[in-house]
């Protein structure tokens, strides 16, 4: 089993990203050979400022270490850094149906009015997504909702390339699901997922916050005047009550529902406490580590190199299988 993953460095994580996905990533390095890289070359596809985007990538290393992600289990690396994935992305492109591309939902969603002004990068950057995993031969792709469309096209995008050169190319790959993945919501709305682009900083929990911050934070989440319900089906229509529970949840390792059983009858003005104190116990730790990771840029940048030779070595045989499929001539 061999699992490839990768986030974009756009800052630094939030309790969305933790919950969500690192906290997975953490599981399966004793499950896993696992290849976690910084998507730096997906970065550019819309407009950003270099100096920001290198601090970006420092800033979300030591997070991610911080946060579990151990260097000596996985590789770690940041894309650009490996060339391959650039040049396996070019050998797709060449090789995808635009008409795939087209029904490619994410796209309509960040170009929104401005189609004709996005970048061709941002329109083509689900081939990329492809090459990220396939140039790995990964057998698994951690993937949420929003995701599955991506790994579907990436295995289509696979199957085309073997059967057009009649090469065995491509290993294609399964979505992993984990078992205990949280989809972590606003804390000023219940129907929209956490994340760095909200406007409010209340609606987020970053991991560098402090413990006041923290607690601030969850003390002003919204909820509503209702008790906790004996059942989880109690929750429905109460995105924002349903939310704060899940988060609990998340956070101790127990079901939802065990939550519920605890704090049943109870109002959210005795919850928060408990959910504030839980999250700091938690979080506190990972923020002390990361900013003692954050501090040494050097030990940082090394990780990210070593981390990168690691993935080149094993990203080199398919690159040269791909271009040798292609009949392209090199060395």
């Amino acid at each position: 089993m061999r699992t490839v993953s990768g986030i974009q460095p756009t800052g630094n994580l939030h309790l969305g990203n933790y919950l969500g996905a690192i906290k997975n990533w953490v599981k399966l390095q004793d499950r896993s050979e696992c290849l976690f890289f910084l998507a730096d070359l997906h970065a550019i596809t819309v407009p950003n400022d270099p100096t920001e985007l290198t601090a970006n990538c420092r800033d979300m290393t030591a997070a991610l270490i911080a946060a579990g992600v151990d260097t000596q289990k996985s590789i770690l690396f940041n894309q650009a850094r490996v060339p391959g994935h650039a040049e396996l992305a070019w050998l797709l492109i060449c090789n995808t149906p635009m008409g795939w591309l087209d029904r490619m939902t994410q796209f309509k969603e960040k170009s929104g009015k401005h189609k004709q002004r996005s970048s061709l990068g941002l329109y083509g950057y689900p081939v990329l997504q492809a090459a990220d995993v396939l140039i790995y031969q990964a057998t698994h792709v951690p993937v949420g909702e929003d995701q599955k469309q991506h790994l579907e096209l990436a295995r289509d995008i696979a199957t085309k390339f073997n059967n057009d050169t009649n090469e065995d190319v491509f290993t294609l790959p399964e979505p992993y699901i984990g078992e205990t993945a949280a989809r972590i919501m606003s804390l000023r709305d219940g129907a929209a997922k956490m994340s760095k682009s909200d406007p409010s900083d209340l609606s987020r929990i970053n991991m560098t916050d402090d413990n006041d911050m923290i607690a601030k934070k969850i003390k002003k989440a919204r909820t509503d005047a209702e008790p906790i319900p004996d059942l989880m089906a109690g929750l429905e229509g109460r995105a924002e009550a349903k939310n704060l529970v899940g988060i609990y949840a998340a956070l101790a390792d127990c079901t939802p529902q065990s939550v519920v059983d605890e704090f049943a009858g109870q109002g959210f003005g005795a919850f928060k406490p408990a959910l504030a104190e839980l999250a700091v116990a938690k979080l506190s730790p990972i923020r002390d580590r990361y900013q003692q990771l954050r501090a040494d840029e050097n030990g940082i940048d090394a990780i990210l190199k070593d981390g990168a030779e690691r993935a080149q070595a094993l990203a080199q045989p398919t690159v040269d299988k791909a271009y040798a499929a292609l009949g392209l001539l090199r060395g």
